[in-house]
C-alpha cells in the first residue's frame, strides 16, 4: 500500500470515528463540528507518524554493511581470546603440577 494511501484510509476512519463520537457526546453543533475535527486531526497525524516510522526502518535497512571489515575484527578479536585461553590453562597446569608435588619443608623435616 502506497504511503499515501494509507494516510487518506485512516484519515477517513478518523472522521467516521470522530462523528459517532461527536453524535455520542455533543449537545450542540459547534461540538459535533469541534469533536469530529479534532479526531480526524488525530488520526491524520497519527498517521503521518506511523509513515515516518516505517519510511525511516525501511532507509535503515537498506544501509551498507561491511561485512569484511566485521569478520576482520571479529578474527583478532577471537585470536586475543584464544591466547588468553592458553595462558590460563598453562597458569592453571602450572599450579596444579605445583600443588601435587611434595612440599620441600616436609622432605627436609623427613630427612633429618
Amino acid at each position: 500500500m502506497r504511503s499515501a494511501n494509507f494516510v487518506y484510509f485512516f484519515t477517513a476512519q478518523g472522521f467516521f470515528v470522530g462523528l459517532i463520537f461527536a453524535l455520542l457526546k455533543a449537545d450542540e453543533p459547534i461540538e459535533l463540528l469541534t469533536y469530529t475535527g479534532l479526531i480526524t486531526l488525530f488520526f491524520y497525524t497519527f498517521s503521518q507518524f506511523c509513515i515516518a516510522l516505517y519510511l525511516r526502518t525501511l532507509s535503515g535497512i537498506r544501509q551498507f554493511f561491511p561485512v569484511s571489515i566485521h569478520e576482520k575484527h571479529l578474527d583478532s578479536l577471537m585470536h586475543e581470546v584464544n591466547k588468553r585461553e592458553n595462558l590460563i590453562d598453562t597458569t592453571c597446569k602450572d599450579q596444579e603440577s605445583l600443588m601435587s608435588s611434595p612440599d620441600p619443608r616436609n622432605m627436609l623435616e623427613e630427612a633429618s
